[in-house]
């Protein structure tokens, strides 16, 4: 589908001298500068009602005129799926993505993915950059995930989140008791031999992760985790790095094991417990219009929740014994 778009801009003198293609990048931040100069070669924007170079300069009380199209981003089909929708306005849509839900598609998952569903909750999104997904959340956790709904606040949001100024706090259970909480602070790259894995190696991107205790059980710990870099599966890798891997990890949590002397109910739920039991809880960032700083949260899923109730039972009985 095409989309047709209109604008008149009139330049103020902080422009004077710049060039065409950047004054124009400047003002509609939301527009790439690739975009932008594909409009210029094309005769879609006009300068003072001519033709020009994406290199021109600029002066004060130029006219602008773009008439373009904006055509489809995305070629997948819209499927209508459940969305817990936990906040929306003309700019933002935030979501708490349930276990099991495959953000974008990919190889071995063509649909049924978050991106599907968004298409058909709202058609406009196909217009934008993967249907406004700014950040994702593996197959297996939970939790919020906020959409941008529309290429202004796309810009904005990825402008956050690669200056870190998105907070997202995640809740975990994870093996072993732990005393205190700490910051982890070790680099993060492609495994080395398991190329579809992360691990932490030397010379890799910088990741920090800091993690602080909610509760300690016998065998486990719940902990409150903060990123302060987004490194694909870094709670994961990072809690695995110091040999405290989160509850039900596939791929990072190592041998299956039991606790000693472990309740019957406790080993039950540990053996049906099938994806990573870490939920997105939190999530902090400053609206895009309003510049408020907004915060949401997100109770943890039923599945975790069942978990923390048989680690409690389990560590009370075995106290008392």
């Amino acid at each position: 589908m095409i989309q047709p778009i209109s604008y008149t801009l009139t330049l103020t003198a902080e422009f004077q001298g710049k060039r065409l293609d950047a004054t124009v990048s400047q003002l509609l931040k939301q527009y790439s500068r690739n975009l932008i100069k594909q409009w210029i070669l094309e005769g879609k924007l006009l300068l003072n009602g001519k033709a020009a170079k994406p290199k021109d300069p600029v002066s004060e009380n130029d006219e602008i005129i773009i008439e373009a199209t904006l055509e489809s981003q995305i070629s997948n089909p819209a499927q209508s799926l459940p969305l817990e929708i936990v906040f929306e306005d003309e700019q933002l849509l935030v979501i708490n993505k349930p276990p099991g839900l495959v953000v974008h598609p990919g190889a071995g998952n063509q649909d049924h993915t978050l991106l599907n569903a968004l298409l058909h909750y709202d058609p406009a999104l196909e217009y934008l950059p993967r249907a406004g997904i700014v950040h994702r959340l593996d197959k297996e956790t939970s939790g919020l995930m906020v959409i941008a709904k529309t290429l202004e606040t796309h810009t904005y949001l990825i402008d956050l989140m690669q200056h870190h100024e998105v907070k997202r706090t995640y809740e975990a259970v994870i093996w072993g008791p732990c005393i205190s909480g700490a910051t982890i602070d070790a680099p993060m790259g492609r495994h080395p031999k398991q190329r579809i894995r992360m691990a932490v190696v030397n010379g890799g991107k910088p990741a920090v992760t800091h993690f602080r205790l909610i509760e300690r059980f016998r065998e486990h710990t719940h902990v409150r985790v903060m990123l302060e870099t987004g490194r694909t599966h870094q709670i994961r890798v990072h809690m695995a790095h110091i040999r405290h891997p989160v509850v039900g990890d596939p791929v990072y949590g190592g041998r299956f094991k039991l606790p000693p002397k472990a309740t019957e109910e406790l080993i039950a739920e540990l053996r049906g417990f099938k994806r990573q039991a870490l939920h997105a809880a939190e999530l902090t960032l400053e609206h895009p219009i309003t510049h408020e700083q907004m915060t949401w949260k997100a109770p943890l899923p039923q599945d975790i929740q069942n978990l923390l109730i048989c680690l409690k039972s389990d560590t009370t009985k075995n106290a008392s014994k």
